[in-house]
């Protein structure tokens, strides 16, 4: 039988302890990104008791491991790492440790975490809805929409950055649009911020709607959809000019209206008759 000597004795003691105590607390679980125009947030679950907290660590692929300030023994379940993947086409994994609270010190090197699936900000943020403005020109054979890029949460120089200004002339615009009261739609690929219509029918009103298109991308190639604006109608029908409540009164009032002519006809036509009679008969009316 072998003999177990108190060095080694001390190591199992030591091996047993630290795995009992890395793992009484538990793992964060569904760890997720969420990423719009480059706002760039890490999600996970539970929400932490009293007795422990949560650290992020995130690299890029072949990367060293580095810590946000403000995901360090956190009592939330969020880290926003917006500002510091600063590779936009670098891959990106985060680990989200659970460990003891802030303020409570532990002699532990290893604690228990769940990794993040890869993220490419370049690639994998969604883009938000645009913006845009709708103008007809006067012969009515032109419509120009006018869009406005989506502001990122990205700064450079301490400005601002828009989506354009990230993915310069991969960017384009899908617009789609429809006749007024019609299901059928069309749509137009467009390279610049200033999209002209042309040929479409005169004097109809249109719907459009825009969102980002990035062809370059695998997937997530479009954007959000822009809401839906439409153009003046210049022949519109008489329930798009009034509303339903007004026609029933207009209706109401002429039914009315009617009502008294045909009332009154019927009066005058009885006393003239009755005036003839008596004429007829020589007696006083």
């Amino acid at each position: 039988m072998a003999t177990v000597t108190p060095t080694a004795a001390l190591c199992v003691l030591l091996f047993v302890f630290t795995v009992s105590a890395s793992g009484s607390f538990p793992r964060a679980q569904n760890v997720t990104w969420k990423s719009t125009n480059f706002k760039t947030i890490l999600t996970w679950e539970p929400k932490p008791s009293a007795d422990y907290s949560y650290t992020v660590e995130f690299s890029s692929v072949g990367g060293d491991k580095q810590r946000s300030p403000h995901c360090i023994r956190s009592t939330g379940t969020v880290c926003d790492l917006s500002s510091q993947l600063t590779d936009l086409n670098a891959y990106y994994t985060a680990d989200v440790m659970s460990q003891h609270p802030l303020g409570v010190n532990s002699d532990l090197v290893e604690f228990p975490y769940t990794s993040s699936p890869r993220f490419c900000p370049y690639k994998d943020t969604d883009i938000g809805r645009p913006d845009f403005k709708l103008m007809v020109s006067e012969d009515k054979k032109k419509t120009t929409l006018f869009v406005t890029d989506p502001i990122t949460a990205l700064f450079k120089d301490d400005r601002q950055l828009n989506i354009r200004d990230v993915f310069s002339n991969q960017l384009r615009y899908k617009v789609t649009y429809r006749k007024n009261k019609s299901t059928g739609k069309k749509e137009h690929i467009s390279e610049t911020n200033v999209i002209e219509l042309t040929g479409l029918d005169r004097g109809e009103s249109y719907c459009f709607m825009v969102q980002a298109f990035i062809p370059s991308r695998t997937d997530k190639k479009l954007g959000e959809l822009s809401h839906t604006q439409c153009s003046n109608d210049d022949n519109p029908s008489i329930l798009e000019v009034y509303s339903v409540g007004v026609i029933a009164s207009a209706i109401f009032l002429i039914l009315l209206l009617i009502g008294l002519i045909i009332t009154l006809t019927v009066v005058c036509c009885k006393r003239r008759k009755k005036a003839l009679k008596a004429e007829k008969e020589g007696v006083p009316v």
